[in-house]
């Protein structure tokens, strides 16, 4: 079943995320259509959303199952100043685990930096694009991918390692009361002016701390125990010899 945009656009209760909605039935990636839209001049707040993606694509150019009818493949605009630019690793991830709570009451956790979790299963997937104007930034792309009604037995591919809010619950969920959920928790947590408390927040829920893992980033690797996180969301880790690292970014998984 197609989303229900006329509604989506009436009871949506937020002034700049998802003013504006560009929908289609089917897209290599929102993320290459948002960012034509804000190459255009598409205002901040503008919404991409499929209900298919061909080429769907999470960190690091991964293949990102979308297939039609069930699930959320949106990309949010955003023209935010650096200091919002920082905090959106934090902050998106955390309107995602917020909207699961209040549609479903389940309750998801972080694996550092923003993947969305139920139990050690990826619900949501997250790619974050800046694209700068000198030295400043022109915009920013919010990639979010949800798993609502996604039967993941039925691709192989990712039946060990993913999981949906339908394979939680074992019913359908609306996409539209998730979608309008989450449009709200992300405009809040975008606009407020403190960052301290999301970061608290959101610290609370990663589920990386105190582990033994492996952080790579590009051709380098390290290994210790994901200690904790700094100011700006930077993972502190000890090495085995005592010394720490921050690792600002890259793909952490335990270590065996």
């Amino acid at each position: 079943m197609k989303l229900a945009i006329a509604a989506i656009e009436r009871l949506r209760n937020t002034r700049l995320i998802g003013a504006n909605l560009v929908y289609v039935p089917e897209v290599d990636s929102t993320q290459s259509l948002a960012r034509h839209e804000a190459e255009l001049g598409a205002s901040e707040g503008t919404i991409v959303i499929a209900e298919a993606q061909t080429a769907g694509r999470g960190r690091f150019g991964r293949r990102w199952v979308s297939p039609a009818g069930v699930n959320l493949y949106f990309t949010v605009v955003l023209r935010p100043d650096a200091d919002r630019l920082r905090r959106l690793s934090i902050i998106t991830p955390l309107a995602v685990v917020r909207a699961v709570r209040i549609v479903t009451g389940l309750e998801a956790k972080i694996k550092w930096p923003n993947d969305v979790l139920i139990g050690d299963k990826k619900l949501a997937g997250i790619l974050i694009e800046t694209v700068m104007a000198g030295d400043t930034v022109d915009f920013a792309l919010l990639g979010i991918g949800v798993n609502v009604n996604l039967d993941v037995a039925t691709y192989p591919e990712i039946a060990s390692i993913a999981t949906s809010l339908r394979t939680e619950l074992g019913h359908e969920i609306s996409r539209e009361l998730l979608l309008l959920a989450l449009f709200k928790e992300l405009e809040q947590l975008y606009l407020e002016t403190s960052a301290k408390s999301a970061l608290d927040e959101w610290r609370s829920l990663l589920v990386t701390l105190g582990h033994e893992v492996k952080a790579t980033t590009g051709n380098r690797v390290e290994e210790g125990v994901a200690e904790d996180v700094d100011a700006s969301g930077d993972l502190i880790l000890r090495r085995t010899n005592g010394s720490r690292v921050i690792i600002a970014a890259g793909d952490v998984t335990l270590r065996q």
